[in-house]
């Protein structure tokens, strides 16, 4: 049995985190401040599902599993709140998801931007600080993204990449091509974290995460109020989700650009398997490294290639319209990253097929009179004229 502190405990990958571990025996508590709530209001979206509030749905967990979740809720830009729990819990492990986690959110504004900086690596740096006083043996498990890396015209390794220049060599960090402000917030975290594990002896693995799709998990299924955000707008909607809800509304597939710009995508169960393996196979005190989480990779076009054929199997008429791109990024390029690390350590990947995808039509057609038709279409742009 581990302490395993969750930090974004209410959130998309938070809550799935919290129950998983928890239904193996550990010692759980969520941290969050319900912050991405507000957040979702201003931009006027909300999940497809009403999300039951935390304390309801930990409440409901203890009654069916017998397993107590602690909540704890404070921001981590309060170093108070981060440094009151390390001291009262001192846990052996900290998954850190406390993040605003939207490209578009960061790039509405400069408002945005410095909002989503602020409140990742302000928060991010209080946390180092409070582990280094408190647990400087915990390891600090974060979440990252493969858009550090943005799309290089080299292969992409984990983190690090040995090069030689002018007859010398040396094994130094990834160059880092961020897509947004919020890339660049995370590129910021793997910096400081490094530094801090470098510096200060502490032990962190950095997951640079794909594109997470899907709702559904063992745990999710064990009561109908478990359920996890769905969220499907153009800010904190992911792509196969936005479109299997536009598959099922009737609305034209929105791609962006030429849809030739490939990224790495997983499943949510995927997810916390990877967690998993990253939590029983901590590094050395020390030791900052870096895996690539993701298990497939497709272009935009590919993928709704498959919604589309997945939804007319389920009887749906799905069509596919190209909109210009409203992001700052290359159409076509070259992109081939490694996930070595992980499958060592025992990854078994889900693979993205049309019975993932049916699965998820059937789920959305079940909340169909919930699609908000006006929040999927892009509005944020990346250059403001």
């Amino acid at each position: 049995m581990k302490k395993i502190l969750i930090l974004g405990g209410d959130g998309y990958l938070g809550w799935p985190t919290a129950m998983y571990f928890s239904r193996r025996g550990h010692d759980v508590t969520v941290l969050d401040n319900f912050i991405k709530r507000a957040w979702q209001m201003e931009r006027g979206v909300e999940p497809l599902v009403p999300i039951t509030p935390l304390h309801q749905r930990i409440k409901i967990w203890k009654e069916i599993t017998g397993n107590d979740i602690r909540l704890l809720v404070g921001d981590l830009t309060n170093p108070r709140i981060i440094y009151n729990a390390l001291e009262e819990l001192v846990p052996d492990v900290i998954v850190h998801y406390a993040e605003q986690p939207s490209a578009p959110f960061s790039m509405v504004d400069r408002h945005h931007a410095v909002l989503t900086q602020t409140n990742n690596v302000v928060g991010t740096l209080n946390l180092v600080f409070a582990m280094k006083s408190l647990c400087p043996n915990a390891h600090l498990v974060k979440l990252g993204t493969m858009g550090e890396y943005g799309t290089p015209n080299i292969d992409i390794e984990e983190g690090f990449i040995e090069i030689e220049h002018k007859g010398r060599r040396d094994v130094l960090p990834f160059p880092k091509q961020p897509f947004s402000f919020y890339h660049l917030s995370k590129v910021h975290d793997s910096h400081n974290i490094m530094f801090a594990c470098k510096t200060w002896g502490l032990r962190a693995t950095d997951l640079n995460q794909g594109v997470v799709y899907g709702i559904e998990t063992d745990e999710t299924h064990l009561h109908p109020l478990l359920h996890t955000s769905f969220h499907y707008d153009e800010v904190f909607g992911t792509v196969i989700n936005r479109f299997c809800v536009q598959a099922v509304a009737g609305i034209p597939l929105t791609v962006y650009g030429g849809g030739n710009q490939t990224r790495t995508y997983l499943n949510i169960m995927d997810t916390l398997q990877c967690v998993e393996l990253t939590v029983n196979n901590p590094p050395q005190a020390g030791e900052y490294r870096v895996f690539n989480q993701f298990t497939e990779k497709f272009s935009i076009n590919e993928l709704a290639e498959h919604v589309k054929h997945a939804g007319e199997h389920h009887g749906l008429k799905v069509n596919v319209d190209h909109v210009p791109n409203p992001r700052d990024e290359q159409d076509k390029h070259y992109f081939n990253p490694s996930n070595e690390n992980l499958r060592s350590l025992g990854l078994k990947p889900r693979k993205f097929s049309d019975v993932v995808l049916e699965q998820m039509l059937v789920d959305i057609q079940a909340n169909q009179g919930r699609i908000d038709r006006d929040v999927i279409h892009p509005k944020v742009k990346w250059r403001q004229n």
